[in-house]
């Protein structure tokens, strides 16, 4: 398995006084994703749950559904000198019967941390169709339990607090409780993650929930959230208005700016309850 963290020696000025140390950085390397042993996509990411971070990609891009769609999630062995595994490297067998990706989904670039998937050919291709609707998910949250996620999500990020350079996205019960968190260099792929972990645990659609991500909200993260049915997506930072054109379209709600009792809702305020 790869390693989360990195130790690399630097250079340290403070006050002006020099001192050498070593510092941790937050591992990023290449994962391919393959499907049935054909070459998917490559992100780059942070290792460490990877087969979630593979599953949760093909439920954003609507490969799959539910976990009887897979069949099986392996390691397949990377290309090194002397024939050993890298892990990075997936292979996600589907089941019989579910139809493999569509071509076009089948990409000759990499992923970046930053960025997620980027070029595609049109608005209505990165539209992908989810099998479930957001709008009618009865949710509600107070102001209260919003304004408490930031903190409960930094409080949880492990790796973040070694490096300082980690995202995480964490999934939240209707009462504020943390179900599952995972930190990755990229947001796209922490959220990835977060719903490969609920789709192999079998609790797709996610109703009922909420998503807080480090960060801003991009128009792909509203696309996972509305992919994986999860009615509420929280951001500490500005949403984009791609974003918050999706979120009100898909009957999303949308928090942005969420720091301490502020907070901006862009879209679905109705589930925001208030005196």
């Amino acid at each position: 398995m790869g390693r989360v963290t990195v130790r690399r020696p630097v250079l340290r000025l403070r006050d002006g006084a020099a001192s050498r140390r070593p510092d941790a950085l937050a591992a990023e390397e290449p994962m391919e994703i393959r499907v049935d042993g054909r070459a998917l996509t490559v992100t780059m990411r942070t290792p460490g749950d990877d087969f979630d971070l593979a599953v949760g990609f093909l439920v954003s891009e609507g490969v799959i559904a539910a976990a009887e769609d897979v069949r099986s999630v392996r390691y397949c062995a990377g290309a090194t000198a002397d024939g050993s595994n890298t892990y990075n490297v997936v292979d996600v067998q589907l089941a019989p019967g579910v139809p493999r990706p569509d071509a076009s989904l089948e990409r000759n670039f990499y992923t970046t941390s930053s960025c997620g998937l980027c070029g595609k050919a049109s608005l209505d291709a990165v539209r992908t169709t989810a099998r479930w609707t957001v709008a009618d998910d009865p949710l509600r949250m107070g102001p209260e339990v919003l304004a408490a996620l930031p903190e409960r999500l930094r409080r949880a990020q492990r790796v973040f607090d070694r490096t300082g350079g980690l995202h995480a996205a964490g999934l939240f019960s209707a009462e504020g409780d943390l179900l599952c968190l995972r930190e990755d260099v990229g947001r796209h792929n922490a959220v990835d993650k977060v719903v490969g972990y609920a789709s192999q645990a079998g609790l797709l659609p996610l109703r009922g929930t909420a998503l807080m991500v480090s960060g801003r909200a991009s128009f792909e993260l509203v696309q996972k959230a509305v992919m994986a049915g999860i009615p509420l997506l929280a951001a500490v930072s500005a949403p984009s208005s791609l974003a918050a054109d999706l979120a009100d379209e898909q009957g999303l709600t949308l928090v942005g700016f969420l720091r301490g009792a502020s907070m901006n809702v862009y879209t679905g305020a109705e589930r925001v309850v208030t005196e």
